[in-house]
């Protein structure tokens, strides 16, 4: 039972990654699944997640990335994705996945203890 994030790496300003969390022994419907980050020395932060109510998905972003990063998922696949566009150096992280404590919450969660299944954490690195 996990979350396996990957597609991390390095990248150039203004470069692009695509991370994935595949889910493997658990399912991803109606489970909002959200990315967090965590620089050295800092809080996990919220980065974007996705919600979906067996019809649509609904999305939300952390202000910092709006514009630049885009969140996904194919159900039928179990996995999420999160596609980051214009990168910055300050984008430079450890990305984590995550699945919602509650299934069908009614909002897009964005906090770090609303999640409660986390994966191992993909790292991202942005040269300036």
């Amino acid at each position: 039972v996990q979350l396996q994030a990957s597609g991390g790496g390095l990248a150039q300003a203004g470069g692009s990654l695509r991370l994935s969390c595949a889910a493997s022994g658990l399912t991803l419907s109606s489970y909002t699944v959200g990315w967090f980050r965590q620089a050295p020395g800092k809080e996990r932060e919220f980065v974007a997640a996705i919600s979906w109510n067996g019809s649509a998905a609904f999305t939300r972003y952390a202000d910092s990335v709006k514009g630049r990063f885009t969140i996904s998922r194919d159900n039928a696949k179990n996995t999420v994705y999160l596609q980051m566009n214009s990168l910055k150096p300050e984008d430079t992280a450890v990305y984590y996945c995550a699945r919602d404590r509650l299934p069908n919450r009614p909002i897009v969660a964005t906090t770090v203890f609303s999640y409660a299944t986390w994966g191992q954490g993909t790292l991202v690195t942005v040269s300036s």
